[in-house]
């Protein structure tokens, strides 16, 4: 048998199978019970340094950044 055929006949077999095993245990490892806390705790972890809210009307700091280094 050659070597393009064998790989060709497990890719087509037996890697199918472990990839989706593996994307099932993905899947079932993301909803597991005790994962709450973590996704949670990730999908906030963005705003965990903020000191204060943003004022309403107020302009975001990149929009700032160029006035205060603009001519004079």
């Amino acid at each position: 048998m050659e070597t393009y055929t064998l790989l060709r006949v497990f890719a087509d077999s037996w890697y199918l199978l472990f990839m989706t095993l593996f994307f099932v245990g993905i899947v079932v490892w993301a909803f597991r019970p005790g994962s709450r806390k973590l996704q949670d705790d990730a999908a906030s972890s963005i705003f965990r340094n903020d000191d204060r809210p943003v004022r309403e009307g107020a302009s975001a700091p990149s929009q700032n950044l160029g006035r205060s280094q603009g001519a004079h």
